[in-house]
This record gives structure tokens, sequence and C-alpha cells, in this order.
């Protein structure tokens, strides 16, 4: 007889209600740059269960984020950029030895293509405005949290590594 384990369904839900808390509840936002923790829930969720699962959670916190606290319209740029940064966490955590450059990478590639490429790209066709109109204000923002986002991934991550094998075992 085959039995369901709910661990990660349930862990998957924490993660969502997490990323949604992080990121529209417990934020500071203007129309072009947001200042949260929302990456946080993601990049852990992502290394605990690889790259598609952490896509997918990415991208349907950032739905149901919308859904319950929109902050304008719905724009699906958003949710695949979302969706591709989930992946990327995954892509380079996931069950790797995690050493300071290695929790880089992710966070450097997240930097450079998603939040400064296809974020400011969706901005500008949501709000038909050029680029460069609020490219200097989200350069400045993501120069000052990267290195505040690795340091606090690692902070978080480490401990919770030690339990992984308890928790997401099937």
């Amino acid at each position: 007889m085959h039995t369901i384990n709910a661990k990660p369904m349930v862990l998957t839900g924490v993660f969502i209600a997490l990323t949604i808390l992080f990121t529209y509840v417990f934020s500071i936002q203007t129309p072009f740059v947001r200042l949260s923790f929302g990456f946080l829930p993601i990049a852990v969720y992502a290394a605990m269960f690889g790259t598609l699962r952490g896509g997918i959670m990415a991208a349907t916190a950032d739905i149901l984020g919308m859904a319950l606290f929109p902050t304008g319209a719905y724009f699906p740029g958003f949710t695949l950029s979302s969706f591709l940064s989930g992946c990327i966490y995954g892509y380079f955590l996931h069950r790797q030895s995690l050493t300071f450059q290695r929790i880089s990478i992710p966070f450097l590639l997240i930097f450079t293509c998603i939040d400064l490429g296809l974020n400011t790209l969706w901005l500008s066709i949501l709000y038909q405005k050029a680029a460069s109109a609020f490219f200097i204000s989200r350069l400045i923002k993501n120069l000052i949290c990267l290195p505040i986002n690795i340091l606090l991934f690692s902070a978080v991550y480490r401990p919770i590594s030690l339990f992984l094998p308890k928790i997401t075992s099937k």
C-alpha cells in the first residue's frame, strides 16, 4: 500500500505564505523599487527541494501574493521572473556543498539577469517609460542589498541544513 507524505506539501504551503508575507506585507515599496526579504523563503525552499519545485513555489507565491495584496495591475512577466529566480536558486544551491562563492553565484545571476534585466524590462513595458528612468535607483538598491542577501541566506540556511534529511525525507 502506498502512503502519501504530506510533509513536502505542508512545507510548500508554509514557504509560499512566508514569501507572500516577506514580499507584500513586511516590505517597503515604491513604484520602481521594493525592499523586502521575499527572496529568503524562495532561496531556502529551492535549496531544499530543487530547481523545478523552487520555480513553481516562487511563481505560485507571486500569483497568490498579487491576488491577495494587489499593488497594481497583474503582469505575468514578474511571475516569470519569480519562476526563473526559484529555478536559479535551486540549480545552484540544491544538494551542493555551499561555500560563500557557491552561494554568491545565484544571487549575482538573479541580481544582473532577473532584477536589473528582466524586471527593469517589465517595468518599462508596464509603465511605458524608458528603463533609464528607474534603472539607477534599482541598481543602487541591488548593490546595497546583494551582500546583505547573501549573508542573510548563509546565516539562515546553515542551521536549517542540519535538519534537511529529516525535513525532506519521504
